[in-house]
């Protein structure tokens, strides 16, 4: 264990420190035993590793083999010493060309050797055909390294040899070991998804008590899942995951509630970026998608899909070949949605538009009106400063009854408000410019007052 006086981060950069000259030393032997070079051992496993290990703690459970450690090692390289794999950049003499069992590639800007399978495979199996195919199942979709995200292997294209692709150490893995903290990746290319926060609470949702309801399904599920799959051995039976639709006109809350049920259950809320996942080339979506996914497959996340019909809509008739790629992306998100063993919640303005196939995969259907009187009084009075409407300046119930606004929409009547208040250096509303900002929201929607 590591020595308790000593910062865990500290510790695991110690740790490191004796782990990389272990990988150094594996390196070297593995070479010479290659080459039949004088070597002071006949195998790189009589090299011991470490005794202390951190790697326990930053990998939460599972204790590492000398094969899983190397790999580990091997990946980690470029990030925490490059030279080290300079070695590889030797060249075979007889052809003028690197050597194949080295692997490896050239990264844009990295001027070292970036390791791939074959790297891997090179220290520790050799020629041994036999090790060679043991290496293969510390790739496998159901390794510690898969499940945990902590490194795989990138496929460097349709065709080519499994082992060629990158080993890639997740940027998760990276900043647990380097500063003991959880990953929470930022919106990218390779990651079209944007965690979403609110400073609201529960409390804030106004909501009727039928939705409520349903929403409180979703966090009894999420507290609840265990005992349900586990204790009561019904996970024979309930696949894994809990899936949602929420639908109803623009404003009424939808994408407010998804971010509250992660806040109210610790858990991050990301947002897909559709935009950013849709391609019209043949597999990019299905590969953005599976960005996403794979990174959040062992998260305590919830994976929001706004405006989702744009990507889970209708199949349709296949005509064209434009019409089976469509058709295809569908039947992909269907199988990566029911799979995925996180919560997932989609939203639409309009239920009819979402294919009934994943209609029927979803454990709630849940509707979001746009709020009665009651409601948007109660809106209303959350929404507005206190010191914005002394008692008897403006009467909120008539203002509730007379105007059918969505909570997204008051909001925008109470910035406007904001702005015209701030203007006129003023801190108290008067019921004349509420009706100003209510009849401006109400002819963006196109009705008159």
């Amino acid at each position: 264990m590591p020595n308790p006086q000593i910062p865990p981060v500290r510790s695991s950069y110690l740790f490191l420190e004796s782990s990389i000259d272990w990988f150094s030393q594996v390196l070297e032997v593995a070479i010479q035993l290659y080459f039949n070079q004088d070597c002071p051992v006949k195998s790189i496993y009589e090299i011991t590793p470490p005794k202390e290990n951190v790697w326990d703690e930053v990998i939460s459970g599972g204790t590492l083999s000398f094969d899983e450690r190397l790999i580990l090692l091997l990946g980690l390289m470029p990030h925490v010493r490059p030279q080290i794999l300079d070695t590889f950049f030797i060249h075979n003499k007889n052809f003028d060309r690197p050597f194949t069992e080295f692997g490896g590639w050239k990264g844009n800007t990295h001027g070292g050797f970036l390791p791939t399978g074959e790297t891997a495979a090179f220290i520790l199996a050799g020629t041994n055909l036999e090790k060679r195919f043991d290496l293969l199942k510390l790739f496998d979709p159901e390794h510690l390294f898969a499940r945990k995200n902590i490194l795989k292997i990138e496929s460097s294209g349709e065709g080519e040899p499994f082992l060629s692709g990158a080993l890639r150490v997740s940027g998760e893995f990276l900043t647990r070991l380097c500063s003991g903290e959880e990953h929470k990746p930022d919106y990218s290319i390779s990651f079209p998804a944007k965690r979403v926060t609110t400073p609201l609470d529960w409390e804030n949702l106004v909501l009727s008590h039928e939705v409520l309801e349903d929403i409180e399904d979703i966090n009894t599920w999420i507290r609840g899942h265990g005992q349900i799959m586990d204790n009561w051995g019904l996970r024979r039976i309930i696949k894994p995951g809990y899936r949602c639709l929420f639908y109803g006109p623009p404003g009424t809350g939808k994408t407010l509630t998804a971010t509250l049920l992660g806040k109210r259950n610790q858990m991050d809320v990301y947002r897909i970026d559709l935009s950013m996942v849709v391609s019209k080339y043949i597999g990019e979506t299905e590969k953005n998608l599976a960005n996403v996914f794979d990174q959040a497959e062992n998260k305590n996340w919830i994976l929001f899909f706004d405006e989702a019909d744009a990507l889970f809509g209708k199949r349709t008739q296949a005509g064209s070949s434009n019409d089976r790629h469509a058709n295809q992306e569908v039947a992909y998100l269907l199988q990566r949605i029911e799979d995925f063993p996180g919560i997932v919640i989609l939203a639409t303005n309009l239920k009819s538009n979402i294919d009934e196939a994943f209609a029927r995969r979803f454990q709630s259907v849940i509707y979001f009106p746009v709020p009665d009187s009651e409601l948007r009084r109660e809106l209303w009075s959350k929404m507005l400063p206190g010191e914005w409407i002394p008692d008897g300046q403006v009467d909120l119930g008539q203002l509730a009854s007379e105007f059918e606004l969505s909570g997204g929409a008051m909001t925008n009547v109470v910035r406007f408000c904001a702005l015209k208040l701030l203007a006129r250096q003023q801190e108290v509303i008067s019921m004349n410019l509420l009706l100003e900002g209510v009849r401006k929201e109400l002819y963006k929607e196109g009705k008159m007052i």
